[in-house]
C-alpha cells in the first residue's frame, strides 16, 4: 500500500492527498510534524518537510510535492492532470508554481507559521505586521483566481488540473485558519465551492488540529 507522510496543515501534503484521491489511488497516512521530524523521516527526506510518498513495490520514497505529483501523473495518467499538450502543460506548471511559491511566500506560509507553527516551536508571540501583510496579499491572489475562473472553466483551462488542486490545497489551509475573506471575492468563492464539493476534498474538511479549531464554515459546502 502506498503511504503518504503528511501533516494536517501542510499545503503540499493536502495537494498530494487531493491528487491521489482524484486518481483513485488508495493510500495510508503517516503523520509527521514539520517542526520536529524524527530520524526515520529525515532518512526519507533530509529537508524534514512533508509530503513524502512511499509508493512501495521497490520504488524509493519520493519528496517534494511537485515532483511527487508529476510522478503520480506519469504512472497513473487518467484522469489527465497535467494538460493534454505542451502549451496546456506549461500553463498548468506555471500556476502550480504560482500557488506553491508566490502564494505560499506571500500568504499561506506566513499565516501558517504565525498562527500555528510559531506556537509549536515556542518562538514567541505572532508578528502582527507579517499577519497584516499576508491579509493584504491574499486579496490580490483571490482577485487573480476570480479573473482566471471567469475566463476559463478551471484555473488552467477547460479541464481540472494540478493547478486547481495546488490552489485549493493552499487556500484550504488559509480557510482553516479563518483568513480567507470570501465575501469580498465571489468568483473565487464559487470556484473554491466547486473544489470543496468534490469527493476528494471531504477528508480534508474532516481534518482537525488539536487546539486550533477551524471556523464554522470550513466544512460547509454551501458556505
Amino acid at each position: 500500500m502506498t503511504t503518504l507522510y503528511h501533516y494536517w496543515l501542510s499545503q503540499g501534503s493536502r495537494f498530494i492527498r487531493l491528487l491521489l484521491a482524484e486518481k483513485g489511488i488508495g493510500f495510508d497516512l503517516a503523520l509527521t510534524k514539520p517542526w520536529a521530524p524524527g530520524e526515520s523521516f529525515l532518512s526519507l527526506n533530509p529537508s524534514g518537510w512533508p509530503p513524502v510518498l512511499a509508493p512501495g513495490g521497490g520504488v524509493p520514497a519520493l519528496a517534494d510535492a511537485r515532483a511527487i505529483a508529476e510522478y503520480i501523473d506519469e504512472r497513473h495518467p487518467q484522469p489527465v492532470m497535467l494538460g493534454q499538450n505542451a502549451v496546456a502543460r506549461a500553463e498548468v506548471r506555471r500556476l502550480v508554481g504560482w500557488f506553491d511559491y508566490k502564494f505560499a511566500v506571500e500568504v499561506s506560509d506566513t499565516l501558517l507559521f504565525e498562527r500555528h507553527y510559531r506556537g509549536m516551536i515556542r518562538a514567541g508571540a505572532p508578528d502582527p505586521t507579517a499577519i497584516r501583510t499576508a491579509r493584504t496579499n491574499i486579496r490580490f491572489h483571490l482577485d487573480y483566481i476570480g479573473h482566471l475562473s471567469e475566463r476559463r472553466r478551471w484555473l488552467a483551462g477547460d479541464e481540472m488540473s494540478l493547478a486547481d488542486l495546488m490552489a485549493a490545497a493552499h487556500l484550504s489551509v488559509v480557510d482553516y485558519l479563518g483568513e480567507a475573506p470570501w465575501d469580498e471575492f465571489q468568483e473565487a468563492r464559487q470556484w473554491y465551492s466547486r473544489m470543496k464539493s468534490r469527493p476528494s476534498f471531504r477528508p480534508l474538511l474532516a481534518d482537525r488540529v488539536a487546539g486550533l479549531a477551524p471556523p464554522a464554515h470550513y466544512d460547509d459546502l454551501d458556505f
